[in-house]
């Protein structure tokens, strides 16, 4: 019999256009088509093996996990220089020993927060058209562009014109972002939705 070679894990890293957070790329899925965004040890700790093992670095202020990368955001008092290599190491055994990235239920828990949230937004008739097309253009134009920069968008409510997103990954606080959302979302949601007046974003 052929003895199973495992196939290496590779791993690059990628700049986001937040200076403090940096893109670890795999060649392996963990966490196909969804997004798990971690701004504290606390709830990694609850929900994520990876994530735990990663806030254990005294320089690791959030871990953002999509499709086949990791966002990591740094603690701003630290170089990129100094503590890429240890992370991509980090990273590439523990992907190869195969362990959990998330803990089963997560998605679960997510979805009962989203709808928990969402269910707080009444909309009249009006109101739910105008939010439909807001969700469908977000993710069929604004999400996979932010999705390369190693982030996500997610809709959160409308309200007399004001359109709020959470913003995820290295999106949350970067100072470019601010620039995408007002110039590239805000002017597309605009012409597409004449309803709508601003964007304004949140921290996931």
């Amino acid at each position: 019999m052929e003895p199973i070679t495992k196939s290496p894990v590779m791993l690059y890293t990628e700049q986001t256009p937040n200076p403090e957070s940096l893109k670890f790329v795999s060649n392996v899925m963990l966490y196909p088509q969804k997004t798990a965004d971690f701004r504290e040890a606390e709830m990694a700790k609850e929900w994520s093996p990876l994530g735990t093992e990663l806030f254990s670095f005294p320089f690791v202020k959030g871990v953002y996990i999509a499709n086949n990368y990791v966002t990591i955001t740094k603690e701003f008092n630290y170089n990129w220089e100094d503590i890429r290599l240890d992370l991509k190491q980090f990273i590439k055994e523990y992907l190869e020993a195969k362990k959990p990235i998330l803990n089963d239920g997560f998605e679960e828990a997510m979805a009962a927060i989203e709808a928990e949230r969402g269910a707080s937004y009444e909309y009249s008739e009006e109101d739910a058209e105008i939010v439909k097309q807001i969700k469908e253009l977000i993710d069929t134009y604004v999400r996979p562009a932010v999705e390369m920069d190693g982030g996500n968008i997610e809709f959160k409510s409308y309200d007399k014109g004001v359109v709020t997103v959470i913003m995820q990954g290295s999106c949350s606080g970067c100072p470019s972002s601010t620039v995408t959302l007002k110039s590239g979302i805000e002017s597309m949601l605009k012409r597409m939705v004449p309803q709508v007046t601003e964007v304004v974003s949140e921290a996931g």
